[in-house]
């Protein structure tokens, strides 16, 4: 059996002690060697402006998009604020024209039956093609209106049937043109305030005028009036309702033109040579 002397004891523990204080020597040498490439690592800034450039880069962007996309919509939202207006404007005017034809018809009962006399405003075929592609056919259309009156039906016999008038470009309307690209239809029909179950004749001297105009955009308006003879040789009208591409009134309310010859706040104006005029409710 091999002994060792308390010398060599000592040495061996000594040199153990050694070994183990290299050992955590070099663990700690490699911490603190680890832990400078980390905080130099982290206190490095290159890329970092790339990066700044990038996130501003989009958000230039995206603000870009959005003032296009709001200018777009205003844009937008003004023609067809415009267009609507414009057929609006073209219906109303539309019924100025038509009444001065009515003036020179003396029997009403001829705009209502089968002769339908038409104004002297129709122009070109019943049925175009617009600048926008929309195509408006005027029999098509009177004959929808028609239905649509007949559905709701709220005059029973009484419900007018309507007849084509007038209709054709708003540029034509007038002998030196109107620089507009709507298109204009009017049909007439007898006042439904009636009671004689007869359509087709008038037996009161009011009629109902119906007026639509399409415009460019889709635009699509709408106006309906009364018109009544006098005791002289002058129409009354009143507006009855105004409606709407999305609109349908039922026309519940009526004009205050109801009999010839009823009081109404009126300004006048003259048509010219034939002594007539026209009072405007």
């Amino acid at each position: 059996m091999k002994t060792t002397t308390p010398s060599q004891n000592r040495d061996a523990l000594q040199r153990g002690e050694s070994r183990r204080a290299a050992l955590n020597r070099r663990r700690l040498a490699g911490a603190r060697g680890a832990s400078a490439g980390l905080r130099r690592a982290l206190g490095d800034e290159r890329g970092v402006a790339l990066i700044i450039v990038l996130l501003s880069t989009m958000l230039l962007t995206a603000l870009a998009v959005s003032l296009v996309l709001l200018t777009s919509s205003e844009t937008l939202l003004t023609a067809n604020y415009r267009n609507a207006h414009e057929a609006l404007y073209a219906a109303d005017a539309a019924v100025e024209r038509v009444v001065q034809d009515l003036l020179a018809v003396p029997q009403w009962n001829d705009l209502l039956g089968a002769s339908n006399i038409q104004s002297s405003f129709t122009h070109g075929p019943t049925s175009v093609t617009l600048a926008d592609g929309t195509e408006v056919d005027v029999n098509r259309e009177c004959a929808r209106v028609q239905a649509e009156t007949d559905t709701l039906n709220l005059w029973g016999p009484n419900n007018p049937i309507w007849r084509v008038y007038a209709y054709g470009p708003m540029s034509n309307i007038l002998p030196g043109g109107v620089p507009s690209d709507a298109y204009v239809m009017v049909l007439v029909g007898d006042d439904p305030s009636e009671s004689d179950g007869n359509p087709e004749i008038d037996a009161n001297g009011v009629l109902t005028l119906h007026a639509e105009a399409w415009g460019v955009g889709g635009a699509r308006k709408v106006i309906e009036v009364t018109v009544a003879r006098t005791s002289t040789t002058e129409i009354e009208r009143g507006y009855i309702a105004q409606r709407g591409q999305e609109e349908w009134n039922q026309r519940a309310r009526k004009a205050a033109v109801q009999t010839p010859g009823s009081g109404l706040t009126e300004m006048r104006m003259d048509l010219g040579g034939g002594g007539g005029g026209l009072a405007v409710q």
